[in-house]
């Protein structure tokens, strides 16, 4: 047994990396029993690497883990949960159709002469749950109740299976409303209270100071620090979670503010009170042409679920859209195409490139879906775009027969941009479109958004990195927790945002 405030789990100079990737670079992380320790990072910035090294999903390559004291290789979930340590992820992994009492004790259902006790049963899981301080008909389906009943009869569930001394919440309030977040904070606190040490993966900057006792920061696999929460500003933690210090802009500010003078007076594009229950909301929005607005805030604000709203991939439950004085009705992909917008997704492996295609393939792929599939464009002319968008945005290639896959992540990158600028888009919305590409590359795109907005297109410029929306970005709209907070209209300072982003404070 371990005494209050001692370690449960210490993990010291982790390192995992993947064919390419440094996933983990010497990364030490300690949770104590009783403990609430948030783990926060951007994309990419190694948590979930971290969780499942420490779950045995993945080996590291090299660093030492201890449980209660004693060096232990974790081979496998099965005996990270033997040990002690259980996971609950975002997605609730139980049957809707089946009872409460049945998802908490599947598969360790008490037993009589004739089967399953069904009562004893019932009155287990009441009592489970009644610890938690849950009072609920357990006798009723899953899926009756609401999302943090469902997160936390799965919390209940692992705790009973494995007698967790290490539970790990994976978004646990992604997607649950402020009453339902207050349900799983009390039995985050019982639990706390009896010694169980959480680590508590979040975006929301708000519940990081509501609910942690210690804040652990990973930036690009790396340890940023390991601090007491009541010690560190929140603006801290935000310029550690992006690794930005406050410094000037270069010289793209001035051909930012030569373009401004460009920009029409007359919005083309007006959304009022636009909003999706859980993904964001209500929010009011106006686009010019010549004009490139930038989305600041970090991931899980809400910025790709504006993003994909405004393309129609999801469709909104309030609000309206004006697009030249006209009121949308269809919200799809291929009537936002038709409308001339475009969409460079955040992930462009999964959502952007088509792999296997080659390079003139991808680029005719979005004008190919608007002309209709069977209209379609001759050999010469697919040529001829491809040719064209090659030289003019530099993509690196031999021939537009390439395979996209083979090209760099800059290069990819390129390729899409090129697909939505054969449309001849008047609104081109750019989700992280320099995400994980060299810095060469970095300075094109950005270099290319001003361009296009003296051509007089309406850009949407999103990026965790505050550096390149304030260099790019007339207008800046800054959003936290699935909200639109504050939008800037004359320049501004990277503090100030920030700022904005941490709240709070």
């Amino acid at each position: 047994m371990v005494e209050n405030n001692q370690e449960i789990i210490k993990m010291e100079k982790i390192y995992k990396s993947f064919p390419g990737v440094q996933a983990l670079e010497n990364v030490d992380f300690c949770l104590k029993q009783g403990e609430i320790h948030a783990l926060v990072g951007e994309n990419g910035a190694g948590k979930s690497t971290l969780i499942k090294v420490m779950t045995g999903v993945e080996r590291h390559d090299s660093g030492h883990i201890f449980f209660e004291g004693e060096e232990i290789t974790i081979r496998s979930p099965q005996h990270a949960q033997i040990v002690g340590i259980s996971t609950v992820y975002q997605e609730v992994n139980l049957c809707d159709y089946l009872t409460v009492a049945e998802n908490l004790l599947l598969g360790r259902e008490p037993h009589n002469h004739f089967g399953i006790d069904w009562k004893a049963m019932n009155e287990r899981a009441k009592h489970i749950l009644a610890d938690l301080g849950i009072h609920i008909d357990v006798t009723r389906p899953l899926g009756y109740f609401s999302t943090a009943i469902q997160q936390i009869t799965a919390i209940a569930r692992a705790l009973e299976i494995t007698s967790a001394k290490v539970l790990i919440l994976d978004e646990p309030t992604s997607s649950l409303d402020i009453h339902e977040t207050e349900q799983i904070f009390r039995v985050m606190k019982k639990l706390k209270n009896d010694g169980v040490g959480i680590i508590f993966i979040t975006h929301f900057i708000d519940q990081i100071y509501e609910i942690s006792d210690q804040i652990t920061i990973l930036r690009n696999g790396k340890l940023v620090g390991s601090y007491e929460t009541n010690n560190l500003p929140r603006l801290s933690l935000i310029s550690k979670m992006i690794g930005r210090n406050l410094s000037d802009y270069d010289d793209m500010k001035a051909t930012k503010l030569e373009t401004a003078k460009n920009i029409d007076k007359e919005p083309f594009f007006v959304a009022n009170s636009l909003g999706l229950q859980d993904a964001i909301t209500p929010f009011d929005l106006t686009l010019h042409a010549g004009e490139v607005v930038g989305f600041a805030g970090l991931l899980g604000s809400g910025r790709t679920e504006i993003a994909r709203l405004l393309f129609g991939i999801d469709q909104p439950d309030q609000g309206t859209v004006t697009f030249d004085h006209t009121k949308i009705k269809e919200f799809s992909p291929i009537a936002s195409i038709e409308r001339g917008v475009g969409l460079c997704p955040e992930d462009r492996k999964r959502e952007g490139i088509a792999g296997d295609l080659t390079i003139r393939e991808n680029i005719i792929l979005a004008i190919q879906a608007r002309m209709g599939w069977f209209k379609y464009i001759s050999l010469q002319k697919q040529y001829e775009l491809a040719n064209h968008y090659i030289k003019l945005l530099n993509i690196s290639t031999p021939s537009p027969d390439q395979p996209v896959k083979n090209l760099s992540g800059g290069n990819q990158q390129k390729v899409i941009l090129a697909r939505w600028l054969a449309t001849n888009p008047r609104l081109l919305i750019l989700d992280e479109p320099t995400r994980g590409i060299d810095v060469g590359a970095k300075a094109e795109i950005q270099k290319l958004v001003l361009l296009l907005a003296e051509e007089g297109k309406s850009i949407i410029f999103i990026s965790s990195e505050l550096e390149e929306v304030l260099r790019t970005s007339h207008r800046i709209v800054v959003l936290r927790d699935k909200k639109k907070i504050i939008e800037f209209t004359e320049e501004v300072s990277e503090q100030k945002i920030m700022q904005s982003i941490a709240g709070g404070d």
